[in-house]
């Protein structure tokens, strides 16, 4: 499971829209959609990207960051795409093959 960890800044909270499941076929690709409803002078810095193994550990993935750009780990080098330019509130990935 790919879980994504927002960093948004300002005083109140937004909402993160994902969805509950994707269906994946083997061998394409799949867009992992993940939507960050902002509330009132809030703005999204960074996004992570986060594998969660099946005995709960997390291994970093993707970093999408509104000011360094984007960082994939060694793993995911050329499977992991960012679908939407522009602002982080959408920080959708696509995971190829």
């Amino acid at each position: 499971a790919l879980v994504p960890a927002w960093v948004p800044t300002g005083c109140r909270s937004g909402v993160v829209e994902v969805e509950r499941s994707v269906t994946v076929v083997l061998g394409q690709d799949v867009v992992l959609p993940c939507r960050y409803r902002t509330q009132e002078q809030e703005q999204v810095v960074q996004v992570t990207w986060l594998k969660r193994g099946p005995a709960g550990q997390s291994a970093e993935v993707a970093v999408l960051n509104r000011q360094h750009g984007e960082h994939v780990q060694e793993p995911y080098a050329g499977r992991v795409v960012r679908p939407a330019g522009g602002a982080l509130e959408d920080g959708a990935i696509v995971l190829r093959n």
